[in-house]
């Protein structure tokens, strides 16, 4: 009977932490730190044990940019396009929050550590350099 109570409690936990890592997948509207309207569409999507973000769509159109690419990487990224491109990588669920990966910047063309997690139905993320971070709120799309 013991063996049953545990595998049960086992079984809930798993599932608790499946269902938050799948309410992270989807599309997200990010939006803009200094204007505050929605700026652009990210998906969040797993591949193998891991979770990655690429742009679907970019809602505000850049007149010094119109070709949309990414003018500022220093990587492999650099002059491709916006559209397609992984902006989030190799994150892992950790409890319920993502962790372990990165974020581009593509405005300024920096990678930082990540941190994802789900408070109140919004997308928390956030990215850092050691104790220096910023946190932005994405909504579902």
């Amino acid at each position: 009977m013991k063996r049953w109570i545990v595998g049960v409690f086992v079984m809930a936990v798993l599932a608790t932490v499946s269902i938050a890592s799948d309410d992270i997948v989807g599309s997200w509207k990010t939006i803009d730190d200094k204007t505050g309207k929605a700026k652009s569409i990210v998906s969040i999507y797993k591949k193998g044990g891991e979770y990655f973000g690429k742009i679907e769509k970019l809602l505000i159109k850049n007149p010094d940019n119109p070709e949309q690419i990414c003018l500022n990487c220093k990587d492999e990224r650099k002059n491709k396009s916006l559209i397609g491109m992984d902006i989030i990588e190799n994150m892992t669920m950790v409890d319920e929050t993502l962790e372990n990966g990165t974020i581009l910047d593509p405005e300024n063309g920096k990678i930082y550590k990540c941190k994802i997690w789900l408070e109140d139905g919004k997308l928390k993320v956030r990215g850092y350099i050691m104790f220096l971070y910023r946190t932005q709120t994405w909504h579902r799309k």
